[in-house]
Parts: C-alpha cells; sequence; structure tokens
C-alpha cells in the first residue's frame, strides 16, 4: 500500500486512505459539475485530492472520516502536489484495514503528556496561580488526551495538544533559567492555559477537526480561556481583582500577539512577551518538523507551508 509521503508526482496508485475533508463544489464549466474537493490523509500526511464528475450515488456515499480505497494520480497544480482520483469505494471489513492506522498521534502517549502537565501544574509555588490552572485543567482534561491543537496548521493530529504544550514547557523552562527575572509560575501557567479553550473551540474525534463548535466560531479559544479564569477564580473564591488573575487573563488574551491574529492586546508583561514567541517558535518549528517528514526524502523542498507566509522549506543535506 502507497503512503502519502511516499507520492511523488506522476505517480499512479492504489491504496487505503482517511477521508479528512470532504467538500461538494461546482464547476466553472456551462452548466456546473459537482466534484468532490478533498483531503486524504494517512499516519505519514495528507493530500488534497480533486474527484470529478461526481454523481447522487457518489454524494450520498462519501463522507468525513470514512476509510476508501482509491486509485489515483499524482499531480502538479501551483506547485503543490495534488491527487487526482479515477476510482474510489468505501473501505470494506474485508479490507482488513482500521481507522487508526490512518491517525497521525503525537510522538509521545498521550497519558504522559498530560502526566507532565499536571506535575508542571503541580510545581506552581504561587496558591492563586496553581489554584486556577488545576481547575481549567480539570474541565479539559478528558479532550486534552486525545484533541489536536489547530485544524491544519500545527499540531493538527492526535494528542497533538497536549504535546504542543508540553514542547513549549520544555522551551519555558529553559528560557526561564536563562532570564531569571522572568515569573517562572506565570511563564507555565500561561503555556498551560493559552490553547486550553481550543478543546471547547473545536469538534474533534481521532485527532481530527471536523469544524469549528459554535462557540469556537462565535467567542473562540481565546476569550473562552479567558472566561474560564474567571470562572475559576469565582468557583475557587480568588478576588477578581486579583493581580494573578489579571496577569493569567493578559497573557491568555496577548498570545496571538496582534488583532490580526485574534489577541485583542499585545503582550505588556515580560512574561506575556515570553509566552507569545515561545508558542511562535513551537507552532512554527513543527509546522517545518511535519512538511519535511511528509515530503519523499528524494524532494529537496517542501511544498509551500501556508504558516510560514508560504515559503517551502529546503532539506539540508546531512
Amino acid at each position: 500500500m502507497t503512503q502519502i509521503k511516499q507520492l511523488v508526482s506522476q505517480d499512479e496508485f492504489v491504496g487505503f486512505y482517511l477521508l479528512k475533508e470532504l467538500e461538494v463544489r461546482q464547476t466553472n464549466s456551462t452548466p456546473p459539475k459537482d466534484y468532490f474537493d478533498i483531503v486524504l490523509s494517512d499516519s505519514t500526511g495528507q493530500l488534497s485530492a480533486k474527484m470529478w464528475d461526481v454523481s447522487s450515488t457518489d454524494k450520498e456515499t462519501f463522507f468525513p472520516m470514512g476509510l476508501v480505497k482509491v486509485r489515483g494520480i499524482v499531480q502538479t497544480y501551483r506547485e503543490r502536489l495534488q491527487i487526482k482520483i479515477g476510482q474510489m469505494r468505501l473501505a470494506t471489513p474485508e479490507d482488513g484495514v482500521s481507522i487508526t492506522e490512518f491517525i497521525r498521534s503525537a510522538p509521545i502517549r498521550p497519558i504522559d503528556l498530560v502526566h507532565t502537565i499536571k506535575n508542571t501544574t503541580a510545581s506552581i509555588v504561587n496558591d492563586e496561580v496553581r489554584t486556577i490552572v488545576e481547575y481549567c485543567i480539570n474541565k479539559a482534561e478528558e479532550k486534552l488526551m486525545h484533541y489536536p491543537a489547530a485544524k491544519t496548521h500545527h499540531h493538527a493530529y492526535y494528542a497533538g495538544l497536549a504535546y504542543h504544550i508540553v514542547r513549549m514547557l520544555e522551551l519555558g523552562e529553559f528560557i526561564c533559567r536563562q532570564r531569571p527575572f522572568l515569573n517562572a509560575d506565570m511563564v507555565r501557567a500561561g503555556i498551560i492555559l493559552h490553547d486550553v479553550a481550543k478543546t471547547e473551540e473545536l469538534n474533534a474525534r481521532l485527532g481530527v477537526v471536523s469544524d469549528y463548535s459554535v462557540p469556537g466560531k462565535l467567542i473562540g479559544h481565546i476569550a473562552l480561556a479567558s472566561s474560564w479564569i474567571t470562572e475559576a477564580a469565582i468557583r475557587c473564591d480568588i478576588p477578581l481583582e486579583s493581580e494573578r488573575v489579571l496577569g493569567l487573563q493578559h497573557l491568555v488574551l496577548s498570545h496571538h500577539n496582534t488583532g490580526e491574529w485574534g489577541s485583542p492586546v499585545q503582550p505588556q508583561t515580560a512574561e506575556a512577551v515570553a509566552l507569545h514567541y515561545i508558542d511562535s517558535l513551537d507552532a512554527k518549528l513543527q509546522m517545518v518538523e511535519d512538511a519535511l517528514d511528509s515530503t519523499p526524502e528524494s524532494e529537496s523542498w517542501t511544498p509551500m507551508i501556508r504558516g510560514l507566509e508560504n515559503k517551502a522549506v529546503y532539506r539540508t543535506p546531512v
């Protein structure tokens, strides 16, 4: 079976894949014709695909998160690989494939990731900060075991959110040792809380986001996390005017840095500045790592990476 990572331009192939995304669209022809705009994925990566001239039966047969057997050819479109599907059918029990074989997951066990997050939370010295973080983690714990950190950009796989948090904690520990003027409690807390409400913002199954939830669309994870901090303070009898409550809210609200990226305020404390760049560094390096991992070793350049201003990355020779 051909894996996504192994596919190169002009390859003709047959294999089983996960229908990660599927949308019915129409061509610009007269009269317009329906086609499927698809993302096929497996444990090694994902590629966009097109299936032309779909029938009404096709539209009643294929849905996201289904396993399919595909016959297709790999083409290059606007400097990106894209699959043209010739034939597609649903996988059957006789095929002997399981959906778990096609799910990409964090390289560390989810239970170990969540254990690290909880241990770090327990190490926070300030009582108010630790209590608020514990409250928020308890709200999200079940979903932290499997939720991705995003729909597409970075850590978009099973337990990706917990993996993102743990990798950021490792960066944060180093920076706090190097820059002892930083309040380590607030840096740790900001890292754990900054994306925790993505467990409410996203609808996800097996690490794949199907859509944003209604709260996700109307409010977003940044404002949701800030409201969780307020809720935690009220429930745990911590004064809302506490500088720790205000500081945690500022960390969450400013971590995207600009309004264009979703933050209503820019970082204005040392810890908030650190959090923004720790988050950005981990996310962007993960985008690079994912692109390199999913690009055939025979290719010197990755496809364009949207989160890096649509730049490709060159594979440095060993």
